[in-house]
């Protein structure tokens, strides 16, 4: 037999869902060298050599690529850490964030 605050907390259980998630990309430009791009998906996203050669490769040649999927707020800071660092790097690497 369930008590009364026992079906409270599964109905509170049932409401809550996992959040949004939201795709962090790299778009390509005419002036950041690849080197850089590779760089930043090491340094930001943790990626491999390799997945960070094919990510700049995708940006490269497709204009964007996803570097991640993020919930909203760690999506945010990874925009403005990528964009932040590209400013200080002189590269004007755009970074921007979608809802997946």
């Amino acid at each position: 037999m369930t008590t009364q605050q026992e079906n409270v907390l599964l109905l509170e259980r049932d409401k809550t869902k996992p959040p949004k998630m939201y795709k962090v990309k790299l778009l390509n430009d005419d002036f950041t060298t690849m080197e850089f791009v590779i760089e930043v998906l090491q340094l930001f996203f943790s990626k491999s050599t390799e997945q960070a050669m094919q990510i700049m490769l995708k940006v490269h040649n497709e204009g964007s690529a996803v570097c991640g999927l993020y919930p909203r707020d760690i999506a945010e800071t990874k925009v403005s850490q990528v964009m932040g660092y590209a400013t200080q790097h002189g590269h004007p690497l755009r970074c921007q964030m979608e809802e997946n």
